[in-house]
């Protein structure tokens, strides 16, 4: 039977809150701060001041619960993102109201929030989001019962360099091939999300390592994935 947790369900509503804010602000707004590395420009989609918690959430979903309740909390964030999209596209349809026409009007809304109802970054985002929450969540359970739970540190680090590489690259080369954004700053989008998304993780493994202990002692549990179906596409835990 599946577990009652205190903290379970919050954790999982900060997660797909985080998914949703920062998919919003990836269609927002293109960053650039006038940082180069090499003479490469680290311009970034304004979503990925966001987006790396997410990754966090997930190794602590993990560590803590095991990846069969991760899995579903990845889920929740996929249907949920789906659902924004779906929303905001039919919205889209809707004729405006002759005052806000006036203020605002359907161009400023295509322009700002276009791109999350668009079929290029739709396709993106989810395809990139499945890929690299799975990757990360699968390798940090793999990580944990072959280090017999220790180095908490090289798990969260190990799963996010790979989960973060396999969500940049293909959110970055699906957007560019749907002209969401162009190609000529397509390896600078990769380069500037990857570094940045990696460093939040290094920096936040202090608050990693402490909401862990917490939510293991609180919660009784430190799951390890001996017997788990690793398949992505179950929901049952």
């Amino acid at each position: 039977m599946q577990r009652a947790y205190k903290y379970y369900d919050f954790i999982t509503a900060l997660f797909v809150a985080v998914l949703l804010i920062s998919n919003i602000a990836s269609s927002a707004k293109l960053v650039d701060w006038g940082i180069s590395l090499f003479g490469l420009p680290l311009s970034f989609d304004a979503g990925t001041l966001l987006f790396p918690i997410s990754y966090i959430f997930g190794d602590i979903l993990t560590e803590v619960y095991g990846y069969k309740n991760s899995r579903r909390v990845i889920w929740a964030g996929f249907g949920a993102a789906a659902l924004m999209s779906l929303t905001l596209w039919i919205v889209k349809l809707m004729p405006g109201e002759a005052a806000w026409q006036s203020y605002a009007g359907q161009t400023a809304y295509d322009s700002i929030l276009g791109g999350v109802v668009s079929g290029g970054i739709i396709v993106a985002s989810l395809t990139a989001y499945f890929a690299g929450e799975f990757s990360n969540s699968f390798i940090l359970a793999k990580m944990k019962i072959a280090m017999h739970g220790r180095w908490l540190w090289a798990r969260t680090i190990g799963s996010t360099l790979v989960g973060e590489a396999v969500d940049t690259i293909i959110f970055v080369t699906v957007a560019c091939a749907f002209a969401v954004f162009p190609w000529t700053i397509a390896l600078s989008l990769i380069t500037a999300n990857y570094i940045f998304k990696v460093s939040i993780e290094v920096i936040f493994t202090p608050l990693t390592y402490a909401l862990v202990s917490f939510l293991k002692q609180s919660e009784q549990e430190d799951y390890y994935d001996r017997e788990t179906n690793f398949s992505p596409f179950l929901l049952a835990s």
